[in-house]
């Protein structure tokens, strides 16, 4: 089932998300719907509080940019990339020099900004059958991966931004508070 993405001006996208156990209600059909969402919006990650659930839960599929990346493009030093579910993941480390990429978000339609983020992460996590893994991701998918936690986190990619730059971007971010905004996938907004 496709599910309704939650709009900027949402409590839930700046709220702290909880860990949960393999007993949480429904997991296996939540995680296939978020997936099923992930490909009807076109997106590349996403985060239980985008679909209104407050918890440590989150999706990514990097492999959708390498469709179009050519071979030897030195942006893309993950291809092909991979699909992934991610339960109660906490970042242990980040380094690497930090780069530029234009990053947008499911939540924020419209608008599309360089944000900087190391090269690298590693996470803990568990998969969907609660295996533990502790595992390392550099270029776009370490990108995606910190993007997707710092949902969890109740952070946003524009929260990265000068305060100028997010000032005048306001007008825009009222229009998706309100609603007043073309997508096309299911959204729904903060009342």
């Amino acid at each position: 089932m496709i599910l309704s993405i939650v709009g900027y001006g949402s409590n839930v996208l700046r709220e702290k998300c909880v860990d949960i156990d393999k007993n949480y209600a429904d997991l296996p059909k939540l995680i296939a719907d978020m997936w099923e969402t992930l490909y009807a919006s076109n997106g590349v990650g996403l985060a239980a509080p985008q679909i209104d659930r407050n918890i440590r839960l989150f999706i990514v599929d990097s492999a959708q940019i390498f469709e179009h990346a050519e071979d030897g493009d030195e942006t893309y030093p993950d291809k092909p990339g991979f699909k992934k579910v991610f339960i109660n993941a906490h970042i242990v480390e980040k380094k690497g020099d930090e780069w530029p990429y234009q990053e947008g978000c499911l939540s924020i339609p419209g608008i599309r900004e360089d944000i900087m983020r190391p090269e690298e992460v590693t996470i803990e996590y568990m998969d969907e059958n609660f295996q533990k893994h502790k595992d390392t991701f550099n270029g776009i998918t370490a990108r995606i991966i910190q993007h997707e936690y710092d949902h969890i986190e109740g952070k946003l990619f524009i929260d990265y931004l000068k305060p100028l730059k997010r000032k005048l971007m306001g007008r825009k971010l009222d229009n998706i508070m309100k609603g007043q905004v073309k997508v096309d996938y299911k959204m729904k907004f903060a009342k």
